[in-house]
């Protein structure tokens, strides 16, 4: 009989440790870790920052739908170039590399000090780039087969970057310090009840064009270049979520290509307006950023946060109104368009 009852009290223990509730706690899942710049499922790994060509023969591009930010500036002549930002997923390559310009310091010192990719820099501007919070990994410091050459291509729009082999040669073989990702300021969250149905925007520089429509099937901003579907080197259209036109100050700087061209300042510190473009809908927002040293602070025009939605980030640094074109009501019978 005592071995009988002994037998039920280990049952009736073991039962108890096999509960619903302790059951839970067991299978309970991991917490998942969120990259901070895109807030999707994802690592939070160093910052490298590249600077890619973007002109007409540069497309299509190569690793952009990678990128967690990327930002667009204007260049000499009126151009357009990007500086593309990579902590999470790190392509097979990124290109076109081209040459760093002066709005690339203000810009990435908030990110600390990041990996700076770029195939090289006018003479003058090389003293202010080696005393920046940067780390010089361009094609200048690195061998040609971390920065190859696409044997399809034509210079100086053919130079690509083995990016995974210059992150291990920077970081393991050579032991510099890359700072981990950061958040820059933007945060996440339920969209404004102040935006409007958006269709289209424009947006141009003195020589270059962008055209930002949503996709309800993608769920995304598809973007044209110069009037084309911009597409990547895999034939995806380049697009996000989030895209975000920042109005800036772009002034002449004391800089200058080997043409003669004046390379221009986009200023990014300071405060001002935009627009951000996010689930189908546009809201007009404010930033303000007090030092180089500190990310953006993004809020709607009543001072709440303007939250981004989760994945990849579009910044385009511009001094011009957009072109608006918003669903037409169906007594128009024209669409409605603004600047």
């Amino acid at each position: 009989m005592k071995k009988l009852l002994a037998g039920i009290s280990i049952l009736i223990v073991l039962s108890s440790c096999a509960s619903p509730s302790n059951l839970v706690k067991k299978i309970s899942p991991a917490k998942v870790e969120r990259n901070v710049l895109t807030n999707l499922p994802g690592t939070n790994g160093p910052v490298l920052a590249v600077k890619i060509d973007d002109t007409n023969a540069a497309h299509p591009q190569v690793g952009l739908n990678s990128a967690d930010v990327i930002y667009i500036e204007q260049v000499e002549g009126g151009l357009t170039r990007l500086a593309a930002i990579f902590t999470d997923k790190i392509p097979d390559l990124i290109g076109p590399v081209r040459s760093a310009r002066i709005s690339d310091i203000e810009i990435l010192e908030q990110y600390g000090r990041v990996g700076f990719a770029y195939s090289g820099a006018q003479s003058k501007m090389r003293p202010v780039l080696a005393a920046a919070n940067l780390e010089n990994i361009s094609a200048e410091r690195n061998p040609p087969s971390i920065y190859q050459s696409d044997k399809n291509r034509f210079a100086p729009t053919n130079m690509m970057l083995d990016a995974k082999a210059l992150l291990k040669k920077t970081i393991d073989d050579e032991g510099k310090k890359i700072d981990t990702v950061k958040s820059v300021g933007w945060q996440f969250g339920k969209g404004s009840e102040l935006a409007k149905d958006l269709v289209s925007a424009k947006i141009e520089w003195p020589a270059a064009k962008y055209g930002i429509t949503w996709s309800a099937s993608e769920k995304r901003w598809l973007l044209t270049f110069n009037g084309k579907p911009n597409l990547d080197s895999n034939g995806r259209q380049l697009g996000s979520p989030n895209f975000v036109i920042q109005k800036v100050s772009i002034t002449d700087s004391i800089y200058g290509d080997k043409f003669g061209g004046v390379t221009p300042m986009s200023k990014t510190v300071g405060s001002g307006t935009g627009y951000l473009l996010r689930d189908g809908k546009i809201v007009p927002i404010k930033w303000d950023r007090p030092s180089s040293q500190v990310g953006t602070i993004w809020t709607l025009t009543d001072g709440t946060v303007a939250n981004f939605a989760d994945g990849q980030v579009w910044i385009a640094l511009i001094d011009t109104d957009p072109e608006l074109e918003y669903p037409v009501p169906a007594e128009n019978a024209s669409p409605q368009k603004s600047k």
